[in-house]
């Protein structure tokens, strides 16, 4: 049987955009490396440093019926916080909001393609845990997919932030002799990067997020390094490693 050349199969460090290359490329066995760098995978470490489970969802309503199947909070948009119900994909809102057990945070993006693996290994990077991620990682596999956002006909628009964030996990496993030419340009796009706090603040996403007033999202977004927490999808929900 011909191998499919969507897979990278040849190589043990490969990457991908979006749910149909998560599909593709990270189906075939070893660690699934989600990257939603404005906000998901974020707000993810955010929540998981505090104890908080996060199941993901690809859809509010999806997200409806998961909180009230699981007991969970159920995040709102981030314009719709209130003083009662805090929790939102706001890295900042979450990192001020009172800890809760489990919540269901809904994306169209890096939750929605953590939803719908059905098996394997899946964790949240972006650039505050990149290293850790790339530490935790065994020598199998490992496909690194950059969530990317959407245009408003629902077609993939490639995320620079995420081009960056799945970058930084790229060069920090040091396994470039493994790695698809998808990786290398992820990896080279990173490392030649002169600032990439800079690169974020200034891309689509990050004028989009601040000039909206989620300043601190994004700033909370571009801290490189800064936790060792490792969110491992377990029983649905993405938990401390």
């Amino acid at each position: 049987m011909s191998q499919d050349p969507w897979a990278q199969e040849p190589y043990g460090v490969r990457f991908e955009w979006g749910p149909v290359g998560a599909a593709r490329a990270g189906g075939h066995g070893g660690a699934l490396v989600v990257v939603d760098v404005l906000s998901f995978t974020t707000a993810v470490t955010v929540a998981v440093e505090r104890g908080t489970a996060v199941h993901p969802a690809a859809s509010r309503d999806a997200g409806v019926a998961l909180a009230r199947r699981t007991g969970a909070e159920l995040a709102v948009g981030r314009h719709h916080v209130t003083d009662d119900h805090p929790w939102s994909l706001s890295p900042a809102a979450l990192r001020s909001a009172p800890a809760r057990a489990r919540l269901v945070l809904p994306s169209p993006n890096g939750s929605a393609i953590a939803a719908t693996v059905e098996d394997g290994v899946v964790v949240a990077a972006c650039l505050r845990n990149a290293r850790a991620v790339a530490a935790w990682l065994r020598d199998g596999p490992v496909t690194v997919i950059a969530a990317g956002e959407r245009w408003p006909d629902g077609s993939l628009r490639p995320a620079l932030e995420d081009l960056l964030g799945a970058g930084a996990v790229l060069a920090a496993l040091a396994r470039h002799d493994e790695e698809s030419p998808e990786a290398t340009a992820a990896r080279t796009a990173y490392e030649s990067t002169r600032s990439v706090p800079d690169a974020v603040r200034h891309c689509a996403s990050g004028v989009e997020l601040r000039t909206s007033g989620f300043v601190e999202d994004v700033e909370i977004a571009v801290e490189i390094d800064t936790t060792g927490v490792v969110p491992l999808l377990l029983d649905g929900a993405f938990r401390r490693s």
